[in-house]
């Protein structure tokens, strides 16, 4: 395994990109650099997709066994080295150690669920009305898939659709964030290679959006293009993709809910929403944005929210104590800062300390916030907790769907069949009972609905996303025509 990535991965070659560009990595709790990396530009990216789609056919052949032993491998590799992707999760992406193992797991059990795809890539027999004739369906690879890496859960995120997407024998392109070009794809190809992976399975093209963006997704070899991020950005990629009808998975941004009822255990519920709203420093796609709080128990819940959230240790995520690490960039915090004293200014109650130290901020807590203030309104993605009142259980599914985001979300009642009829009524492509937001098992439907995404990832449902079906027939009998 390599101790610095300053190279793009192409055709099983570490190499220097063509680009005048660099991309500068740094650490961003203390500023420490990280590396330089020579941007690929429009050639190298070429090169990579051109490299991708020439060895596809071959690893779509392969054998499912010999498949399913590689990716079965890369789990054991993945666990020999997970100091080395641990130190580069706390010191790249930021993340506590903490985040950074439950990173790691979930992408093992992403890439254990994608090992059993090669063997269920099964067709179908069908009768028809035709006489004589027999139906067959058959699924296939897609192609080449292009992955745009995020940089929030950068190696999980990243893994999620590189791992399925290998197994349905497909190949991959990954442009990694320019804030984590390691996590996000150079230490995946690293691993990957390291498994004994074939050469031409995986290609990673770091640089920025401005030179090689628009033609990542615009390029005529990849048939799907995959994408963690903004819903701004996802918009684009996806107007992009449209005028070559060219197939998207779009996981996009979430303001996401969660709903206290009257009859909610109080402890329980503030336990698990200091979990869901500041895991990361908030920077989830799923963190919990607004929780929405039966007004009969509005205060009670705020002291214990509050006084939970408080306990939690903020600084340098390398410390085994610290919780909350820094945010990723000095554009992140200023939007945090925007939304946190607008919100305020609009008469929001701050219950706790808002100060900037460096890239850290502790957590954040207001209350009496309104739905159309800044940090209830919009996507804050950092340590920022907004608490609304809800006079009862209407008005509060009302205030949760007042929202152009639908993700996921969260309920708290005592009551569970009552707590499934009220999730039935959110407009979110996932919502926990009696849990916190942040949920993601390889086997079950991650997405969202509204604006937060396209799409389906994990089990049979990214199957289906990075596989294309074909209907054969054949005329066994002779058919005979009206003319």
């Amino acid at each position: 395994m390599q101790n610095q990535y300053t190279e793009l991965f192409i055709n099983g070659k570490w190499t220097t990109g063509s680009s005048g560009k660099k991309v500068e990595n740094y650490n961003p709790y203390n500023g420490e650099p990280l590396g330089t990396i020579q941007s690929a530009n429009p050639e190298d990216l070429n090169q990579a997709y051109e490299a991708a789609a020439a060895y596809q056919p071959k690893w779509e052949a392969m054998e499912p066994a010999t498949k399913q032993e590689y990716l079965l491998h890369l789990i054991e590799i993945i666990k020999d080295n997970k100091a080395h992707i641990v130190d580069w999760l706390i010191k790249e992406a930021g993340s506590s150690k903490v985040k950074a193992e439950v990173e790691i797991q979930s992408a093992i059990q992403i890439i254990r669920e994608s090992a059993s795809f090669p063997t269920r890539m099964q067709g179908t027999t069908g009768t028809s009305n035709t006489e004589g004739k027999e139906n067959y369906t058959f699924r296939s690879a897609k192609g080449v898939i292009g992955v745009i890496g995020p940089w929030n859960f950068p190696f999980h995120l990243a893994m999620r659709t590189i791992a399925p997407a290998l197994a349905t024998g497909n190949t991959v392109v990954v442009k990694p964030a320019s804030d984590t070009p390691v996590t996000s794809g150079l230490l995946i190809a690293d691993l990957l290679q390291e498994a004994g992976f074939p050469d031409g399975v995986i290609h990673v093209v770091a640089g920025r959006g401005s030179e090689i963006g628009d033609e990542f997704v615009e390029h005529p070899v990849p048939k799907l293009i995959s994408f963690t991020g903004s819903t701004e950005v996802g918009k684009h990629i996806a107007q992009l993709a449209s005028k070559h009808l060219k197939e998207t998975s779009l996981e996009l941004g979430g303001n996401n809910v969660m709903l206290v009822l009257k009859d909610a255990d109080i402890e329980k519920a503030a336990e698990a929403a200091v979990f869901g709203s500041f895991l990361h420093q908030g920077q989830i796609c799923l963190s919990l944005n607004r929780i929405i709080i039966d007004e009969s128990i509005y205060d009670d819940f705020v002291s214990a929210f509050t006084q939970a959230a408080k306990r939690l240790k903020a600084g340098d995520p390398a410390e085994d104590d610290v919780l909350i690490g820094p945010i990723i960039n000095q554009g992140q915090i200023e939007h945090i800062q925007e939304l946190v004293e607008g919100t305020i200014d609009q008469g929001a109650k701050l219950h706790t300390e808002f100060k900037t130290e460096g890239n850290v901020i502790k957590p954040v807590i207001l209350s009496e916030v309104t739905n159309d203030m800044p940090a209830a309104k919009e996507e804050v993605f950092g340590p920022v907790a907004s608490l609304l009142r809800a006079s009862d259980e209407e008005t509060a599914i009302k205030i949760a769907n007042d929202s152009p985001f639908g993700l996921s979300g969260s309920i708290f009642t005592k009551d569970r069949y009552r707590g499934m009829q009220v999730a039935k009524r959110i407009e979110t492509g996932m919502v926990h009972i009696n849990d916190m937001s942040v949920n993601d098992e390889a086997h079950m439907p991650f997405g969202g609905a509204k604006q937060s995404g396209i799409g389906r990832f994990n089990g049979e449902w990214i199957m289906d996303e990075f596989t294309t079906t074909q209907w054969i027939s054949v005329q066994a009998e002779n058919r005979e025509y009206p003319f």
